[in-house]
């Protein structure tokens, strides 16, 4: 007796039928509207497991968000490496109103000076008229018109230190060459009035170079300032065009 044949095996045995083709697979869940799939569902419906770390295009903890700048790389728009930041003000504006303030300072000291001075040669003149010098009453004459005008070169100077500090614009720039122009022109009478002043005495005694060291001395920080606000970065802060 022969085993029997598989039907696989052989093309002329018919096979048995198979289930009947019911289409494609549901595109809708088979759960009800509303109703979250049981966790371990694979997708569509369910969320499954989660991912293993490290799935492609997940970034690294700590990266940066795309198109972040790597450490160390400079700003959009610096213009060369150590630049300070846009809207940061630059270091010349920063001194030139610090010599702003300590000018200010200076000229209020020198204003007491000139109007206790004045105020001494205006007593000597009431003692003795007569033998009172010329010089003591020219200097009585102009001390006090002269303290008055550099009391209010020295609120000039406030105004222009705290507008170089809070401000960016070409007023504020204006305001701070004024306020040292108007230091410079004050330095320069001086230098003529001491001369004037001292007559003969300046020139027995040598004194010229007094004079003028004390003139150099009020005209230093102007000069300075005018420098830094004049040229450069000091410059371009107030004048540039802002975006």
């Amino acid at each position: 007796m022969s085993a029997p044949r598989d039907p696989w095996s052989d093309p002329a045995t018919p096979t048995e039928p198979g289930p009947a083709y019911t289409g494609p697979p549901p595109t809708t869940s088979p759960y009800a509207y509303g109703t979250p799939a049981p966790y371990g569902v694979p997708p569509p419906w369910g969320y499954g497991p989660p991912p293993p770390y490290g799935y492609p295009g997940a970034p690294y903890p700590g990266a940066p968000y795309p198109g972040a700048p790597y450490p160390g790389a400079a700003y959009p728009g610096a213009a060369y490496p150590g630049a300070s930041r846009p809207g940061r003000r630059p270091g010349q504006v920063i001194g030139a109103a610090v010599l702003t303030f300590v000018q200010a300072l200076l000229v209020l000291i020198a204003s007491l000076y000139v109007w206790f001075f004045a105020s001494l040669a205006e007593l000597a003149i009431e003692e003795s008229p007569t033998a009172a010098p010329a010089q003591a009453y020219e200097f009585a004459r102009e001390g006090d018109v002269l303290s008055i005008v550099q009391l209010a070169s020295v609120a000039l100077l406030v105004v222009a230190g705290i507008l170089a500090l809070v401000r960016r614009t070409r007023v504020a720039w204006l305001v701070l060459l004024a306020a040292h122009g108007v230091q410079l022109l004050l330095t320069v009478y001086w230098w003529a009035q001491l001369g004037d002043l001292l007559g003969p005495a300046a020139a027995g005694q040598d004194l010229g170079g007094v004079v003028a060291a004390f003139s150099l001395f009020f005209a230093a920080a102007p000069l300075v300032t005018l420098g830094l606000v004049l040229f450069g970065g000091g410059r371009h802060w107030f004048t540039a065009p802002q975006t």
